[in-house]
Order: structure tokens, then C-alpha cells, then sequence
């Protein structure tokens, strides 16, 4: 997966060529007891995010088994996990693959990947309840309740509401676990319809850290943000995605609250649009993105000081799926 683009930070490169995902899965889908692993390699881009390579990554994210769990399942409506899961709550999934669009956007920032804990699932007709009593940002420390609620309104159209948060307070960071995230509270209101060859989600999120001294956080500081995604199939081959966001972040520019994203009282959107060719099990696919920011903090936007409000980057993946 080669990928290039404007303004790196300090510490990172214009290029790079990574291997997205090597990954193999073992899973036992039938009985009372059930289980799932992802095993191999992974790197996870994000717009507006520094790039790191695959090995980086893997050492320092989830390591080489991101995923993991056994499941119990005494009924067909009603099942528990417990491992290492993907996160129930935001309107993107963890891996490249999974998504309409390589990268993942800037909303995904403020939202967690994987988590340990212990996930309980119900379903009823058109209606799919979780539960989950995890660590957050991986924090390793089991202090968040999530939740979602998906509701099937008709065969094409489907309502997700989910919410997550911090019951207690963790002080401390890691590559995985930023501090201030890893203390906020999430909620999202997705929306999906898929019919023919279109598949439309727009969704709503809103995100809010309490003052918290003890972690630094002086003062209640929230973001807000809602994008649009959508793709089309074009023919038996092609499809083509794109995605649009804003989000911003409370207080002003230079003011007391905190940094969530580009400084107190910044602004950020971004578009993205990702081609991609089929062909039974191999795909490939091409991206080009942008990312704007208005009202940066100093050192807080793009490139070596931090000083350059927009970035745009190229991308390539290509691979096979089993």
C-alpha cells in the first residue's frame, strides 16, 4: 500500500509503502461455543493523523492477534463475547478492508478500535441490542460502559444509536490510549440505506471530556461533527465511495479549553473519494483525500511546525480476500 502526501509531520515521510493488512482469520461460527481470531499484520491509516509504519503499529497497538474472543451462545437471539473486540460504537470499522474507504475519517479519530471486556448481544425481529463492560482505548484498565441499539426499519433501511464512556477516570497515555479520549463520553446516530446499487450513511456524533484536573482537563471541552458516506456499484466490477465531514472543537481560538483536535475553537472537513476494481477474490483500489483546517492552534495543524492548514494524500491498495 503506497501512499504519499502533503505537509508530513515532523517525524514522518511524504511516501510510504506499507502492508495495510496480512491477516488470517480462524473462527468456529456454529455450536454453544464459539470463537474468532484476526492473526497477522495491519496498519490503519487516518486522515489527519500521522502515518506510522505496519510494524509500528502492530508492537504498539494490538499486537499480532488484534482480535479475539470466545463466544457463548445459549440461544439464537442471545449471545456473550469476551476477548479483545471491535469497538460497538462509530460509523467505521477498525480495518481497511471493512470500510468503503481506505483511510478512516477524522470523526473515526475520536472514537476507539479495539477494547477488551466482556459484550453481551440480543436480537429480537428487527431489532439488535449490545452491551459491553470494557478499557476503552485499550487502556487495560475496565472502566467504560458501551452501548448500542440498531433498529431494522424496513429491508433497506436501518437506525443506530450508540453511546460510550468513561465511568471512572484513567491518568495516563499510550500509543493506543490518549489520555483525553480515552475520558470522554462518545454518542453516535447513524443512519444506513442500502438499495440496489447505492449504500448512503450520514450519521451525527457528538463527543464530551468533563473537567477532570487530575488529567489536566481544566475545563469541559466537546466536539462535535457529522459526515456522509456513501457508495455505488458501477457495473460487475467497479464501485466507487466517497465521504465528506466537518467536525469542530468547543472554545476559541487561544482560549482555556482543551486540544481534540486542531486547538481550542478549531474547525476541520475533509473529502474523500476511493475507486475500486474487483474481480473475484482480488481488488484494487485508489484514493485521493483532503483535510482543511480553520482556527489551528499554533503547532497544532499540518506539516514539521505544525503551521499548514490543509493535506492531501494519494493511496493505492491492492491485494486478495479469501
Amino acid at each position: 500500500m503506497p501512499i504519499s502526501q502533503t505537509h508530513p509531520d515532523a517525524g514522518d515521510a511524504s511516501t510510504r509503502i506499507e502492508f495495510s493488512n496480512a491477516q488470517a482469520f480462524l473462527q468456529k461460527p456454529t455450536g454453544w461455543l464459539q470463537f474468532y481470531f484476526q492473526i497477522g499484520a495491519y496498519n490503519l491509516p487516518s486522515l489527519g493523523a500521522p502515518l506510522y509504519s505496519t510494524a509500528t503499529e502492530v508492537s504498539r497497538l494490538y499486537g499480532p492477534v488484534p482480535v479475539a474472543y470466545l463466544q457463548i451462545t445459549p440461544s439464537r437471539s442471545f449471545n456473550i463475547q469476551a476477548g479483545k473486540l471491535p469497538s460497538i460504537w462509530g460509523g467505521e470499522a477498525l480495518f481497511t478492508f471493512q470500510n468503503m474507504n481506505v483511510e478512516r475519517g477524522l470523526l473515526w479519530n475520536q472514537t476507539n478500535a479495539i477494547n477488551r471486556g466482556i459484550q453481551l448481544n440480543y436480537i429480537h425481529r428487527a431489532l439488535t441490542t449490545s452491551l459491553s463492560w470494557n478499557d476503552g482505548f485499550y487502556s487495560n484498565r475496565w472502566n467504560w460502559l458501551s452501548g448500542a441499539v440498531n433498529y431494522a426499519l424496513d429491508s433497506k433501511d436501518t437506525l443506530s444509536a450508540t453511546a460510550a464512556g468513561n465511568i471512572g477516570r484513567t491518568g495516563y497515555s499510550t500509543f493506543a490510549t490518549p489520555v483525553f479520549q480515552n475520558n470522554t463520553s462518545v454518542y453516535d446516530l447513524i443512519y444506513i440505506r442500502s438499495s440496489g446499487p447505492w449504500k448512503l450513511q450520514p450519521y451525527f456524533q457528538y463527543t464530551r471530556l468533563a473537567q477532570q484536573t487530575a488529567i489536566g482537563a481544566d475545563r469541559t471541552t466537546t466536539t462535535v461533527g457529522a459526515a456522509f458516506l456513501a457508495s455505488r456499484t458501477l457495473g460487475q466490477h467497479w464501485a466507487l465511495a466517497a465521504r465528506g465531514e466537518i467536525i469542530q472543537n468547543s472554545g476559541k481560538v487561544g482560549g482555556a479549553s482543551l486540544n481534540l483536535i486542531y486547538g481550542p475553537g478549531s474547525d476541520a472537513g475533509s473529502v474523500t473519494l476511493t475507486p475500486t476494481y474487483q474481480r473475484k477474490h482480488a481488488y484494487a483500489r485508489g484514493e485521493f483525500s483532503w483535510v482543511g483546517v480553520a482556527n489551528a492552534g499554533p503547532g497544532d495543524a499540518f506539516g514539521p511546525f505544525g503551521g499548514n492548514k490543509t493535506q492531501m494524500r494519494g493511496t493505492i491498495e491492492a491485494g486478495v480476500m479469501f
